[in-house]
Protein backbone atom coordinates (compact mmCIF):
# COMPACT_ATOMS: atom_id res chain seq x y z
CA UNK A 1 0.00 0.00 0.00
CA UNK A 2 2.77 2.25 0.77
CA UNK A 3 3.62 2.92 -2.99
CA UNK A 4 0.06 2.88 -4.05
CA UNK A 5 -0.45 7.00 -5.57
CA UNK A 6 -2.41 9.29 -3.49
CA UNK A 7 -5.31 10.61 -4.94
CA UNK A 8 -5.73 14.47 -3.92
CA UNK A 9 -7.69 17.65 -4.73
CA UNK A 10 -5.60 20.71 -3.58
CA UNK A 11 -5.48 24.06 -5.05
CA UNK A 12 -1.87 26.14 -5.95
CA UNK A 13 -0.31 27.15 -3.48
CA UNK A 14 3.37 28.07 -2.02
CA UNK A 15 2.55 25.09 0.25
CA UNK A 16 1.23 22.64 -2.58
CA UNK A 17 3.48 23.21 -5.36
CA UNK A 18 6.61 21.46 -4.36
CA UNK A 19 5.30 18.39 -4.06
CA UNK A 20 2.85 19.15 -6.94
CA UNK A 21 5.96 19.45 -8.81
CA UNK A 22 7.59 16.81 -7.60
CA UNK A 23 4.96 14.36 -8.20
CA UNK A 24 5.64 12.33 -4.89
CA UNK A 25 6.13 12.44 -1.14
CA UNK A 26 9.98 13.04 0.36
CA UNK A 27 9.30 9.26 1.09
CA UNK A 28 8.82 8.22 -2.30
CA UNK A 29 4.60 8.06 -2.04
CA UNK A 30 3.58 8.98 -5.63
CA UNK A 31 1.22 11.59 -5.98
CA UNK A 32 -2.36 12.02 -8.04
CA UNK A 33 -3.58 15.10 -8.39
CA UNK A 34 -6.79 16.13 -9.62
CA UNK A 35 -7.13 19.21 -11.56
CA UNK A 36 -10.36 21.15 -10.04
CA UNK A 37 -10.78 24.78 -10.47
CA UNK A 38 -12.05 26.59 -8.91
CA UNK A 39 -11.02 24.07 -5.34
CA UNK A 40 -14.55 24.51 -4.23
CA UNK A 41 -15.87 22.57 -6.96
CA UNK A 42 -14.14 19.91 -5.39
CA UNK A 43 -15.82 20.15 -1.68
CA UNK A 44 -19.19 18.96 -2.85
CA UNK A 45 -17.96 15.16 -4.29
CA UNK A 46 -15.33 15.07 -1.54
CA UNK A 47 -18.13 15.94 1.24
CA UNK A 48 -20.89 14.17 -0.56
CA UNK A 49 -19.13 10.74 -2.07
CA UNK A 50 -15.38 10.60 -1.00
CA UNK A 51 -14.38 10.94 -4.49
CA UNK A 52 -10.48 11.72 -3.51
CA UNK A 53 -8.51 10.01 -0.89
CA UNK A 54 -7.34 13.83 0.58
CA UNK A 55 -9.02 16.92 -0.91
CA UNK A 56 -8.27 20.88 0.25
CA UNK A 57 -12.38 21.80 1.97
CA UNK A 58 -13.72 24.60 3.02
CA UNK A 59 -13.62 24.57 7.16
CA UNK A 60 -17.96 25.07 7.24
CA UNK A 61 -18.32 22.35 4.78
CA UNK A 62 -15.53 19.80 6.92
CA UNK A 63 -17.83 21.14 10.10
CA UNK A 64 -21.02 20.29 7.86
CA UNK A 65 -19.44 17.11 6.40
CA UNK A 66 -18.70 16.05 10.31
CA UNK A 67 -22.15 17.00 11.57
CA UNK A 68 -23.70 14.83 9.39
CA UNK A 69 -21.66 11.81 10.12
CA UNK A 70 -19.65 11.74 6.61
CA UNK A 71 -16.50 9.55 6.91
CA UNK A 72 -14.48 12.08 6.70
CA UNK A 73 -11.25 13.43 8.88
CA UNK A 74 -10.06 16.84 9.43
CA UNK A 75 -6.22 16.84 9.60
CA UNK A 76 -4.85 20.23 11.54
CA UNK A 77 -3.25 21.45 8.33
CA UNK A 78 -4.49 25.22 7.16
CA UNK A 79 -4.31 25.59 3.42
CA UNK A 80 -5.95 28.63 3.02
CA UNK A 81 -6.67 31.67 4.99
CA UNK A 82 -7.12 35.67 4.91
CA UNK A 83 -8.33 38.23 6.87
CA UNK A 84 -12.13 39.57 5.76
CA UNK A 85 -12.85 42.76 6.22
CA UNK A 86 -12.14 44.08 2.54
CA UNK A 87 -14.42 40.62 1.10
CA UNK A 88 -17.56 42.91 1.86
CA UNK A 89 -18.15 45.11 -0.54
CA UNK A 90 -20.48 47.97 -2.07
CA UNK A 91 -20.90 51.11 -5.01
CA UNK A 92 -18.48 53.07 -4.76
CA UNK A 93 -21.46 55.71 -5.07
CA UNK A 94 -23.02 54.62 -1.76
CA UNK A 95 -20.83 56.28 0.60
CA UNK A 96 -23.81 56.37 3.50
CA UNK A 97 -23.73 52.55 3.26
CA UNK A 98 -21.63 51.39 6.85
CA UNK A 99 -21.80 48.02 8.56
CA UNK A 100 -24.05 49.00 10.92
CA UNK A 101 -26.62 50.63 8.18
CA UNK A 102 -26.93 46.97 6.69
CA UNK A 103 -29.69 45.90 9.13
CA UNK A 104 -32.27 45.22 6.48
CA UNK A 105 -30.67 45.29 3.73
CA UNK A 106 -29.80 42.31 0.76
CA UNK A 107 -25.93 41.34 0.57
CA UNK A 108 -25.07 38.87 -2.32
CA UNK A 109 -22.78 35.51 -1.65
CA UNK A 110 -22.35 32.64 -3.59
CA UNK A 111 -23.15 30.53 -0.92
CA UNK A 112 -24.92 30.84 2.56
CA UNK A 113 -22.29 28.53 3.77
CA UNK A 114 -19.73 30.05 2.02
CA UNK A 115 -16.60 30.05 4.50
CA UNK A 116 -15.81 33.98 3.14
CA UNK A 117 -19.20 34.83 4.12
CA UNK A 118 -19.42 33.08 7.96
CA UNK A 119 -16.42 34.80 8.69
CA UNK A 120 -18.16 38.23 7.15
CA UNK A 121 -21.35 37.70 9.13
CA UNK A 122 -19.04 36.68 12.33
CA UNK A 123 -17.91 40.41 11.76
CA UNK A 124 -20.73 41.96 11.71
CA UNK A 125 -22.48 40.26 14.79
CA UNK A 126 -19.50 41.31 17.05
CA UNK A 127 -18.67 44.96 15.32
CA UNK A 128 -21.87 46.30 14.09
CA UNK A 129 -24.22 44.19 16.13
CA UNK A 130 -25.91 42.93 13.33
CA UNK A 131 -26.83 38.99 13.58
CA UNK A 132 -27.44 36.73 10.41
CA UNK A 133 -30.98 36.86 10.69
CA UNK A 134 -31.24 41.06 10.51
CA UNK A 135 -29.92 41.09 6.82
CA UNK A 136 -31.66 39.51 3.98
CA UNK A 137 -29.02 37.31 2.15
CA UNK A 138 -28.92 36.30 -1.44
CA UNK A 139 -27.54 33.45 -2.90
CA UNK A 140 -26.34 31.64 -5.94
CA UNK A 141 -25.72 28.28 -5.12
CA UNK A 142 -26.79 26.05 -2.38
CA UNK A 143 -24.60 23.89 0.00
CA UNK A 144 -21.64 21.26 -0.34
CA UNK A 145 -23.68 18.68 1.75
CA UNK A 146 -27.44 17.68 0.32
CA UNK A 147 -28.98 17.71 3.58
CA UNK A 148 -28.62 20.90 4.88
CA UNK A 149 -30.79 23.35 3.85
CA UNK A 150 -30.45 27.22 3.91
CA UNK A 151 -32.57 29.63 6.92
CA UNK A 152 -35.37 31.43 5.78
CA UNK A 153 -33.79 34.55 5.95
CA UNK A 154 -32.12 33.63 2.39
CA UNK A 155 -32.90 33.68 -1.46
CA UNK A 156 -31.60 32.00 -3.81
CA UNK A 157 -31.61 33.77 -7.18
CA UNK A 158 -28.93 31.07 -9.23
CA UNK A 159 -26.20 31.89 -11.61
CA UNK A 160 -27.33 33.89 -13.94
CA UNK A 161 -25.75 36.99 -13.01
CA UNK A 162 -22.54 37.37 -11.38
CA UNK A 163 -22.47 39.61 -7.60
CA UNK A 164 -20.73 42.18 -9.32
CA UNK A 165 -23.53 43.03 -11.69
CA UNK A 166 -26.56 42.62 -9.36
CA UNK A 167 -24.71 45.18 -7.04
CA UNK A 168 -24.55 47.53 -10.40
CA UNK A 169 -28.41 47.02 -10.67
CA UNK A 170 -29.35 47.80 -7.48
CA UNK A 171 -30.32 43.87 -6.73
CA UNK A 172 -28.46 44.18 -3.65
CA UNK A 173 -27.03 46.35 -1.41
CA UNK A 174 -23.65 45.09 -0.82
CA UNK A 175 -21.71 41.74 -1.74
CA UNK A 176 -19.17 38.90 -0.39
CA UNK A 177 -16.29 38.17 -2.36
CA UNK A 178 -12.98 36.29 -1.92
CA UNK A 179 -10.44 35.61 -4.24
CA UNK A 180 -12.75 37.00 -7.07
CA UNK A 181 -13.27 40.07 -5.67
CA UNK A 182 -13.66 42.57 -8.67
CA UNK A 183 -10.21 44.96 -9.56
CA UNK A 184 -13.00 47.79 -10.58
CA UNK A 185 -13.12 51.17 -8.77
CA UNK A 186 -16.89 51.14 -9.14
CA UNK A 187 -16.90 49.00 -6.00
CA UNK A 188 -14.90 49.57 -2.63
CA UNK A 189 -14.91 47.69 0.68
CA UNK A 190 -18.12 48.62 2.98
CA UNK A 191 -15.20 48.88 5.78
CA UNK A 192 -13.62 52.32 5.38
CA UNK A 193 -10.21 51.23 6.59
CA UNK A 194 -10.51 47.26 5.98
CA UNK A 195 -6.74 46.65 6.56
CA UNK A 196 -6.66 48.82 9.88
CA UNK A 197 -10.16 47.00 10.76
CA UNK A 198 -8.49 43.62 10.44
CA UNK A 199 -5.51 44.71 12.05
CA UNK A 200 -7.28 45.85 15.03
CA UNK A 201 -9.72 42.81 15.09
CA UNK A 202 -6.81 40.66 14.95
CA UNK A 203 -5.18 42.74 18.02
CA UNK A 204 -8.65 41.99 19.90
CA UNK A 205 -9.68 38.29 19.43
CA UNK A 206 -5.79 36.87 18.11
CA UNK A 207 -8.00 34.70 15.86
CA UNK A 208 -6.55 33.90 12.09
CA UNK A 209 -9.51 33.38 9.99
CA UNK A 210 -8.93 30.08 8.66
CA UNK A 211 -10.73 29.53 5.53
CA UNK A 212 -9.34 26.16 3.45
CA UNK A 213 -8.43 22.81 5.51
CA UNK A 214 -7.12 19.33 4.72
CA UNK A 215 -9.36 16.51 5.10
CA UNK A 216 -9.09 13.04 4.05
CA UNK A 217 -11.04 9.52 3.59
CA UNK A 218 -11.75 8.17 6.92
CA UNK A 219 -10.85 4.79 5.23
CA UNK A 220 -7.79 6.19 4.21
CA UNK A 221 -6.87 7.86 7.20
CA UNK A 222 -7.44 4.55 9.12
CA UNK A 223 -5.13 2.75 6.32
CA UNK A 224 -2.65 4.88 5.39
CA UNK A 225 -1.41 6.94 8.56
CA UNK A 226 2.34 6.95 7.58
CA UNK A 227 1.29 8.15 4.60
CA UNK A 228 -1.02 11.44 5.40
CA UNK A 229 1.87 12.36 8.19
CA UNK A 230 4.80 12.43 5.28
CA UNK A 231 1.79 14.44 3.10
CA UNK A 232 1.47 17.04 6.29
CA UNK A 233 5.18 17.14 7.27
CA UNK A 234 5.74 17.87 3.59
CA UNK A 235 3.15 20.53 3.89
CA UNK A 236 4.44 21.91 6.88
CA UNK A 237 8.30 21.70 5.29
CA UNK A 238 6.90 24.38 2.59
CA UNK A 239 5.21 26.82 4.98
CA UNK A 240 6.97 30.33 4.92
CA UNK A 241 9.32 31.05 7.41
CA UNK A 242 7.97 33.28 10.10
CA UNK A 243 7.66 36.89 9.79
CA UNK A 244 10.53 39.63 11.17
CA UNK A 245 7.87 41.86 11.78
CA UNK A 246 5.03 39.60 13.80
CA UNK A 247 2.71 39.55 11.23
CA UNK A 248 0.32 36.77 11.73
CA UNK A 249 0.37 33.19 10.81
CA UNK A 250 -2.00 32.71 8.26
CA UNK A 251 -1.31 28.84 8.22
CA UNK A 252 -1.60 27.57 11.31
CA UNK A 253 -0.66 23.57 11.51
CA UNK A 254 -1.46 21.42 14.49
CA UNK A 255 -4.37 20.88 16.77
CA UNK A 256 -2.62 23.91 19.84
CA UNK A 257 -2.78 26.01 16.69
CA UNK A 258 -5.98 25.47 15.51
CA UNK A 259 -8.24 25.43 18.32
CA UNK A 260 -8.82 29.00 19.22
CA UNK A 261 -9.72 29.88 15.07
CA UNK A 262 -11.83 26.57 15.08
CA UNK A 263 -13.48 27.32 18.18
CA UNK A 264 -14.56 30.55 16.91
CA UNK A 265 -15.61 29.20 13.48
CA UNK A 266 -17.79 26.68 15.66
CA UNK A 267 -19.09 28.90 17.23
CA UNK A 268 -20.66 31.29 14.54
CA UNK A 269 -21.84 28.57 12.64
CA UNK A 270 -24.09 27.75 15.58
CA UNK A 271 -25.07 31.24 15.74
CA UNK A 272 -25.74 31.51 11.96
CA UNK A 273 -27.96 28.24 11.72
CA UNK A 274 -25.12 26.00 9.31
CA UNK A 275 -25.10 23.28 11.57
CA UNK A 276 -28.03 20.83 12.39
CA UNK A 277 -26.62 19.82 15.34
CA UNK A 278 -24.15 20.92 17.93
CA UNK A 279 -20.27 20.15 17.57
CA UNK A 280 -17.80 20.46 20.17
CA UNK A 281 -14.24 21.86 19.17
CA UNK A 282 -13.52 18.14 21.07
CA UNK A 283 -15.20 16.06 18.60
CA UNK A 284 -13.47 17.35 15.79
CA UNK A 285 -10.44 16.93 16.55
CA UNK A 286 -10.82 13.81 18.12
CA UNK A 287 -10.54 11.96 15.00
CA UNK A 288 -6.96 12.72 13.92
CA UNK A 289 -5.97 12.54 17.45
CA UNK A 290 -7.14 8.70 17.83
CA UNK A 291 -5.01 8.18 14.59
CA UNK A 292 -1.96 10.09 15.52
CA UNK A 293 -2.87 12.82 12.88
CA UNK A 294 -3.26 16.12 15.43
CA UNK A 295 0.24 17.16 16.04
Amino acid sequence: MADAPLHLALDNSPLTMPIKEAGALPDGTPLRFETVQPIHRAFAPMAREGRFEVSEMAIVTALQALAYGKPIVLLPVTLAARFQHRCLIRLASRPELTPAALRGCRIGVRAYTQTTGMWVRAILAEEAGLPAEAVHWVTQEGAHLAEYRDPPFTENRGKGRSLPDLLRAGEVDAAILGNDLPDDPAFVPVFPDPAAAAAAWFARTGIVPVNHVLVARRDVAESRGDTLRALMAALRANKPAPSSDGAPDLRPMGEAALRKPLAAVLEACQAQRLLPRAVSIEELFAPARELGLAA
